[in-house]
């Protein structure tokens, strides 16, 4: 059975808070936090970019159409516009001889007369002429008739013989039927994948108004780190939270417009977010430090400092958290240090934030459902959200904790073996091969 987290986490032990806290004050539930969280969220501003710069942004009024889409009507086929009288009842045993009188190239503006007994030669796109009714694919048709023969086609006809009679309005794309003039093809909120990229462009459009990205400061605390890279001596550890955080948030939709690497000094960290200016930055993001020990700095700098407040949780991992608004008003989203809870606490809480502050529809995730291929330990009382690997096999996907050493909230080195996370429910202590458990899936 994989060991449960309590052992050798302090972050998430209650013995380190005060007594008060640790007897009397009921942990809020996830959803109490997120409500929290969401209440006090600003939305970003709005800016006008190039659709070849719009990738992955997020729409901020509804895009419509200027113009009918398809713009006319046109062929879907290379062949022949006909009038469908002309070639009724058109056979390879009996087919018809029409006169070409032009060609219609894709790019056209031409709309040639059509008298009866001809075609006109269209090429996929092109439009049709607006005495035509059908369109005959160019393999039901010869281009002449050599001694009885029926040869290849050719460049330069005069005739040509129709060898299948055409469904009316077969192969032609009518004038707006895929969207009228002033049709919505997106809402705002909707963020913008290279179909949608394609939709607006289509539209008429070669810019589109979006949501500004919001700008995050990521900051991680704690003297035993070091920059990645560095040699590390005895009890200093690498700083994966930075890099964690950071790919975190681009992936949300914000920018990171600066990061820093605090110690467990509370005057330098309030002189470093005091610094900061509403102008130039929307959010901070802040890892360590939150819990109730000697020296957990961000409780330590930010208690009594503008509105941040903090909890406990009742989840595993990421039980102690922080949140609320610096002295000059930025939102500070204060996460406990252990990779696995910043990874969660994300998750959870900072990229509903983030999508709130880009107009996105802000839903509660799906918890998908799956099955344990693997046993494993979870706290009472506390909703767990363990890092999984995925395994599909026709029905519930099989789930089996990514590390070895199962849930501990500091596993980090094992967390790129992970593509989702479990979800345990309160009541829960023991999970069993063959156990149904949640699923939210990671990006």
């Amino acid at each position: 059975m994989v060991p449960s987290e309590h052992a050798g986490d302090p972050s998430e032990d209650t013995s380190n808070l005060p007594p008060a806290e640790s007897l009397t004050a009921e942990p809020l539930t996830v959803e109490q936090w997120q409500e929290r969280v969401l209440a006090s969220v600003g939305r970003t501003g709005d800016e006008t970019v190039p659709l070849a710069d719009a990738q992955a942004r997020t729409v901020a009024v509804d895009v419509r159409t200027r113009h009918p889409v398809p713009l006319f009507d046109n062929s879907s086929m290379d062949g022949y516009a006909v009038r469908h009288s002309d070639v009724r009842g058109a056979t390879p045993e009996h087919p018809v001889q029409l006169v070409v009188v032009a060609d219609a190239p894709a790019g056209s503006g031409a709309d040639p007369v059509l008298p009866a007994g001809a075609a006109v030669r269209v090429m996929t796109g092109a439009p049709v002429p607006s005495q035509a009714d059908a369109v005959v694919p160019v393999e039901d048709t010869v281009e002449h008739h050599d001694a009885g023969r029926w040869v290849e086609p050719t460049d330069q006809v005069a005739s040509v013989h129709v060898l299948a009679e055409p469904v009316p309005g077969r192969f032609i794309r009518r004038t707006g039927e895929d969207a009228e003039s002033g049709t919505t093809v997106l809402h705002a909120g909707r963020v913008l994948t290279p179909a949608a990229l394609a939709s607006i462009a289509a539209a008429g459009w070669d810019a589109v108004r979006v949501s500004r990205r919001p700008r995050v400061v990521v900051v991680s605390t704690g003297s035993e780190l070091v920059a990645p890279g560095t040699p590390p001596s005895r009890g200093m550890i690498p700083d994966s939270n930075t890099a964690l955080l950071t790919a975190l948030v681009q992936d949300a939709g914000g920018v990171v417009v600066d990061r820093a690497l605090v110690s467990d000094d509370p005057a330098r960290l309030l002189a470093l977010l005091d610094a900061l200016s509403p102008d130039q930055v929307d959010a901070v993001v802040l890892s360590g430090g939150v819990s109730a020990g000697a020296f957990d700095v961000v409780k330590a700098a930010l208690t009594d400092h503008g509105s941040v407040t903090f909890a406990r949780l009742a989840m595993q991992p990421g039980k102690p958290q922080g949140f609320g608004r610096l002295a000059s008003g930025i939102p500070a989203y204060c996460l406990p240090g252990n990779p696995v809870s910043s990874l969660v606490s994300f998750e959870l809480f900072v990229r509903p934030a983030l999508a709130a502050m880009l107009r996105r529809s802000v839903t509660r995730r799906e918890v998908l459902e799956a099955t344990a291929g693997a046993g494993w330990s979870s706290p009472a009382g506390r909703r767990q959200y363990i890092p999984v690997s995925v395994e599909h096999d026709g029905g519930a996907p099989v789930v089996r904790p990514s590390a070895a050493g199962g849930s501990g909230s500091h596993l980090v080195a094992s967390l790129a073996a992970a593509e989702a996370l479990a979800v345990v429910a309160e009541g829960v202590t023991e999970v069993r091969p063959g156990d149904r458990v949640g699923m939210l899936p990671l990006a």
